[in-house]
């Protein structure tokens, strides 16, 4: 297979269509897995069995809020209502649409970039796939973090809400917490990414030419190697992801949200004190309903990703036609 042929995700199409195709991806795939989202914040900051905020007993006479997806979605229904499960929506929109148009713009300018710096001796695919990914990761992470933050807290939120709205939650970190508070748990969420999207794109960019053989329905091949990337990568990341859930909670808010209450500080003074008090199980509460939404969320994103990129080409091909063909 040529190495062109190889690369076709990262240097196919303009960097408007890239940014557009990535957007998309983002804004469909954030509403099908919006529930799930809930659920694995919900459970991720659920600190200990037993022990919660809105229902302060023993550990030996009060069983965990949460136990499981299944059991979690049914009581946040039951609860708070069937919009409870899209808390958190409107900034989780937006994190996802800017996240994926700047993810796959970084991703395919890096690629782009090693490919001309390594000219004469170009880098292996999942190697170049790695890096590519990694910096694709850790910018956009950084850039849309105060709306990943927004999303966890609101997501957080039970009956009794901490925010009653979007601008009243902004205005409530930014005097409360100051500009620091928007990136609470950055560290954790570089720490997390890079390796992640490093290992996403590796495997996905292995796996694709492959998938690509597949005869599956609507051609999802893409979608094949998306799940098994994410899933893969996930799992390898996971504590990371939890402690930045913990650290995202915290300030003066921390015991207003529906589980959690316990102050953690630092990546690593985290994780000590999840193993401690939760043992290492405790850092991978969540990971269950994460993988159940890993895999759906990649699989539609680069499902969608790659139609609308195509999409996006073909409008471009049919205007420019056009043009040639009007123009004396």
């Amino acid at each position: 297979m040529s190495r062109s042929a190889d690369h076709r995700l990262k240097d196919e199409g303009s960097k408007t269509q890239v940014v557009l195709a990535g957007a998309t991806a983002g804004l469909i795939a954030r509403f099908v897995i919006a529930p799930l989202d809930v659920v694995k914040i919900r459970l991720q900051l659920q600190t200990h069995p037993g022990r919660t905020i809105i229902q302060p007993h023993p550990p030996s006479t009060q069983p965990p809020l949460y136990k499981g997806t299944l059991q979690t979605l049914v009581r946040i229904f039951r609860e708070e209502g069937l919009t409870a499960l899209w808390k958190g929506n409107i900034p989780a929109e937006a994190l996802y649409i800017t996240y994926s148009a700047v993810q796959f713009t970084t991703y395919r300018l890096t690629t782009l970039g090693l490919q001309s710096l390594f000219s004469t001796h170009p880098l292996s695919p999942p190697t170049e796939s790695f890096v590519a990914g990694a910096t694709a990761g850790a910018v956009s992470t950084t850039v849309t973090y105060p709306l990943d933050l927004l999303r966890t807290r609101f997501a957080a939120q039970g009956t009794q809400k901490v925010y009653p709205s979007l601008w009243y939650g902004i205005r409530s970190i930014a005097t409360n917490e100051g500009p620091a508070g928007f990136f609470r748990g950055l560290s954790a969420g570089i720490i997390q990414i890079v390796p992640y999207m490093g290992l996403f794109f590796s495997v996905y960019e292995t796996l694709r030419p492959y998938s690509a053989t597949l005869t599956l329905p609507f051609g999802s091949g893409d979608a094949v190697a998306g799940v098994a990337a994410s899933v893969f990568a996930k799992t390898a990341v996971f504590p990371l992801d939890l402690v930045r859930k913990r650290l995202q909670v915290q300030g003066p808010t921390r015991r207003q949200y529906v589980v959690g209450g316990l102050a953690y500080r630092g990546v690593g003074g985290s994780m000590k004190a999840i193993v401690r008090r939760e043992g290492w199980r405790g850092l991978y509460r969540g990971l269950t309903v994460s993988l159940v939404k890993a895999a759906p969320a990649s699989a539609v994103t680069m499902w969608t990703y790659e139609r609308a990129l195509a999409f996006f080409i073909s409008l471009d091909q049919a205007k420019e036609q056009e043009q040639e063909a009007t123009s004396p």
